[in-house]
């Protein structure tokens, strides 16, 4: 082990040469007790004979057995002269020192300018020391006019020195003389610090080309690749309020028809929408009884504003289908019924846009008055019973979700004979449901509903191939817009039903049930688990659910080995063993040098230390 110093500059005084005490490096070499050689052997040769030699070169022992190599070079022409030389050294060099005396400021700006700059493209990560040699004999201060150059003969400040240092990202001393404390102290223990920062440094590098070597040696173990990255699957955005909001302009399944006072039809709607939003219209519709309402305001609103016509004489009653006619309501407030076509639409929007409302109900009425008492009617009419009315601020309501996330939504109608039009029979259950909801919500059950087809005129309706728990789950989809399978069979079978009925974003919103569900497991689960990943895999290509036969695929792949052991396996068709096999993981390639490696230790019987 060795440390190589390089020495720069003269820290001799330019004007007075003849007195100049011994050289600063080799005072040091000469007084420092972890440096062993004599006098005579510190010297080993020079470039040149002359005075000032290009560079002197010495060698010594550090620390007892580090061999330690100084060149020390007083003169700065080396890189104008021989430039290979002088970079070979600064590139060679693991501690550089440059040195220069305080009271020569002549040469100081001189190296400054034209050699610290390629000094500083020329190092690398290398530890600088600048020592400020000498004690100040003229510290007056220099002369600041910018054309007189009178401060040259003075000495170099100690903030010259500091700049100098910062630039070079240096260490910055001063040895006002070269005695024992200056040298062995201070300049020495600095040096020797540097010294041993290097020691390590070259012991740390060494140890790792040890480890290196030892570990090419031989066989190199393997590298296990990482695995394919599985497809990416995107869910739809909802368009639950849409379809809601369409189902008011569409006119499909009206159960309820609003008139003005004078008897002319205003507006027509749904009773489960309405009654979704509002204990005002479940009071109407006998949905609850007063007894259940328990609030005075919500029965005195409904009957202030509604009543309801059930006079057979009623004009234009007997061209009404005799089989199941829409009720009909009159609106007793004429300014809330000129306003009832914007307020259905605010309804059936979910109820939460009181900007658009209060604005589209400012264009019909000019009164601000009768604007604000048409939104106070709105209010109470969405008001939770046996709470203060929590509407008085639309515009901070608005920023609120629609209500139907609220207990007062279609979810409170899932199952339940309440305004029920329709009863499904299933394995010998009924379930019953609202046409207005199903047409919505599903185009196949609109078109089913609508058609020339025998449910059109049906009220029971028998279903087939399909669960009693999955077709409700389906039902809650189309009400709640959303849905929690209770595993991947459930959500499997909920899939089939989706595609059945082409509601695709249930579809996607059971793919990414059963792949977060298949993630999640830990490969032990994976392997003793019951479900048939195979049969899930023909299932999903069986009702073209394309996303999720091709990540099932990806997922056999890459959990190759544990797959690859069960029996289903072999119920792969040719097409899918073979891309199975393409994206295997872990490779056959890798599998085959994990043999080779092992087969080499065991056969060297030493332990593997990444086995």
């Amino acid at each position: 082990m060795s440390i190589h110093i390089v020495a720069l500059g003269n820290e001799g005084d330019a004007f007075h040469q003849d007195n100049r005490p011994s050289g600063l490096i080799r005072t040091y070499l000469g007084r420092s007790p972890l440096v062993s050689g004599d006098e005579s052997s510190l010297l080993l040769n020079a470039t040149s004979t002359v005075a000032r030699p290009v560079f002197t070169e010495y060698q010594a022992s550090a620390f007892g057995n580090v061999k330690l190599l100084v060149h020390d070079c007083p003169v700065w022409d080396i890189f104008d002269s021989d430039w290979y030389t002088s970079r070979n050294l600064i590139g060679g060099a693991d501690i550089i020192v440059i040195k220069y005396n305080v009271n020569d400021k002549f040469s100081f700006h001189e190296v400054k300018d034209n050699y610290i700059p390629v000094i500083k493209r020329a190092l690398n990560s290398v530890p600088v020391i600048i020592a400020a040699v000498g004690t100040r004999q003229n510290e007056e201060l220099p002369c600041t006019c910018p054309l007189c150059t009178s401060d040259r003969g003075s000495c170099v400040s100690t903030t010259e020195g500091i700049q100098l240092a910062k630039e070079l990202g240096a260490t910055y001393l001063e040895l006002h003389s070269l005695d024992d404390f200056y040298i062995g102290k201070y300049f020495g223990g600095v040096l020797e610090y540097f010294m041993i920062q290097a020691l390590n440094q070259k012991t740390s590098e060494k140890m790792k080309k040890r480890k290196m070597s030892n570990s090419f040696h031989g066989i190199r173990p393997p590298q296990l690749e990482q695995p394919e990255k599985m497809p990416v699957l995107k869910a739809e955005a909802s368009h639950y309020n849409a379809d809601l909001n369409n189902l008011l302009f569409c006119c499909q399944c009206v159960d309820v028809v609003f008139y003005n006072p004078d008897l002319k039809e205003v507006a027509e709607a749904h009773k489960i929408v309405l009654c979704a939003v509002s204990h005002v219209f479940m009071l109407l519709f006998n949905v609850k009884s007063p007894a259940d309402i328990q609030d005075s305001s919500i029965i005195r609103t409904t009957q202030d504003l509604f009543a309801i016509n059930r006079d057979p004489a009623f004009p234009g009653a007997s061209q009404e289908s005799p089989g199941n006619p829409p009720l009909r309501v009159i609106v007793k407030d004429a300014l809330f019924c000129s306003c009832l076509s914007d307020i259905l639409r605010f309804i059936y929007s979910g109820a939460f846009q009181w900007e658009e409302l209060e604005e589209d109900i400012r264009k019909k009425l000019k009164d601000s008055g009768d604007v604000s008492n048409v939104i106070e009617k709105v209010k109470c009419i969405l008001k939770t019973p046996g709470k203060f009315n929590c509407l008085r601020n639309c515009k901070t309501y608005q920023a609120r979700k629609p209500l139907w996330f609220y207990n007062t939504s279609l979810k409170f109608f899932l199952n339940k004979p309440m305004l029920a039009d329709v009863v499904f029979e299933i394995q010998g259950t009924t379930v019953p449901a609202h046409r207005a909801v199903l047409v919505a919500r599903c185009e196949v059950m609109a078109a089913m509903f609508n058609g020339n087809y025998m449910e059109a005129k049906s009220v029971l309706i028998p279903v087939y191939g399909v669960s009693k728990e999955t077709f409700l789950s389906f039902l809650e989809y189309l009400y709640t817009d959303s849905c929690c399978p209770a595993g991947i069979f459930q959500a499997m079978c909920l899939l089939i039903c989706a595609e059945m009925y082409q509601v695709s974003r249930l579809q996607h919103i059971c793919e990414l049930f059963i792949i977060t569900q298949l993630q999640s497991m830990p490969s032990r689960e994976l392997a003793s688990m019951n479900l048939d990943i195979v049969d899930l895999l023909k299932k999903a290509k069986f009702h073209h659910s394309d996303c999720l036969s091709t990540w099932l695929l990806h997922f056999i792949a890459t959990n190759y080995l544990i797959f690859s052991q069960k029996p289903e396996f072999q119920d792969l068709s040719v097409e899918e063993r073979s891309f199975v096999e393409k994206h295997r993981w872990p490779s056959n390639m890798y599998l085959k040098q994990l043999a080779e490696y092992r087969k080499y230790i065991h056969s060297r019987k030493c332990r593997c230390l990444v086995m």
